[in-house]
């Protein structure tokens, strides 16, 4: 028995110094439609890249939008750009190609920018809600507290603090010591490749790292929660407010609802999801966050704020007038 338990043991070993590659086996069951799958994906990020690259370069070149709810809008948009960089372009290659494969360096890679997009978007809810809450609730103010200066560290704030939680917690993961190189995903991502590991010992870390992570982002949703609330005390009272608050408050509401409504969908199905569910089902869960907040993100601010629908609807006009 011993002498069985030693080489199940070294064969494990060698199971692990094998794993150079993870297979991606979210797409088995859909390849039928690969064609079809394939046309409205590439579809799809043609449109996000579309949408989001307007109003950024919208926001770049017009000098009358170089202010912080635009700047931080731009910064939205961009992340939006680089995390569905991270997914699209490898899943289109996946839907032409017969062996979905990934490297175990790319895996990592992938998780770490799918990821930070996550972490990124949801900091820069919370500066853009500081942002509101200080033009609204301290106008008088606003100028010398948003001066330049902040906003390039509430910038970085939203970009390098994720970065750095995220990149922890990869490194940490690349650290494991993993036994199979089968993943049931359409992507990459950091719980899973860990639920791989070997010895689960190994994993303790990880996951208090991954807890403190939790509650890092629990704690900025609590800042945007009662940024919210504390700005709707404030307009009820002033019409003035009211339509400022409906102007510029709601897009940045609909944006967090929408980001936070599909990544709990997709935590739910981690948590509680069946096996018995449909594959194609638990695929668009897990997709949701890749494909509504970078769509509809850049429509609702580009509809909602009169200073870039103004933009973009008049320099055509113009430019055919001249």
């Amino acid at each position: 028995l011993g002498t069985i338990k030693i080489k199940g043991f070294l064969t494990m070993m060698d199971n692990v110094s094998l794993i150079r590659m993870f297979f991606l086996s979210g797409l088995n069951e859909t390849m039928n439609y690969r064609i079809a799958l394939f046309c409205l994906t590439l579809l799809c990020y043609c449109f996000i890249l579309l949408v989001n690259l307007s109003l950024t370069v919208t926001i770049i070149l017009d000098k009358h939008l170089h202010e912080p709810m635009y700047i931080l809008l731009c910064t939205f948009c961009m992340n939006g750009l680089y995390g569905t960089t991270g997914f699209y372009p490898k899943f289109l290659w996946d839907l032409l190609s017969p062996v979905h494969v990934i490297s175990y360096s790319g895996c990592l890679v992938q998780a770490l920018v799918i990821y930070l997009y996550v972490g990124s978007d949801l900091s820069i809810l919370a500066v853009m809600a500081y942002d509101r809450y200080v033009a609204i609730c301290r106008p008088l103010e606003y100028h010398s507290v948003m001066s330049k200066q902040r906003l390039i560290k509430l910038a970085c704030f939203s970009w390098l603090t994720p970065f750095c939680i995220i990149a922890i917690n990869i490194f940490l993961t690349s650290r494991v010591k993993l036994c199979s190189p089968h993943i049931a995903r359409l992507f990459c991502v950091n719980w899973v490749i860990v639920k791989l590991a070997c010895f689960p010992a190994e994993t303790i870390i990880n996951n208090i790292v991954a807890y403190i992570t939790i509650i890092i982002y629990l704690f900025h949703g609590v800042f945007i929660v009662w940024s919210y609330v504390y700005l709707i005390k404030t307009c009820v009272n002033s019409m003035d407010n009211r339509a400022k608050f409906m102007q510029t408050c709601v897009p940045h509401l609909t944006s967090l609802f929408s980001f936070l409504l599909t990544i709990l969908l997709d935590i739910m199905l981690i948590r509680y999801g069946s096996k018995d569910f449909p594959q194609t089902l638990q695929n668009f869960i897990a997709m949701e966050f890749l494909i509504i907040p970078p769509i509809v993100n850049p429509l609702i601010y580009g509809f909602k704020l009169s200073g870039i629908r103004n933009r973009i609807l008049l320099k055509p006009v113009l430019g055919f007038m001249c």
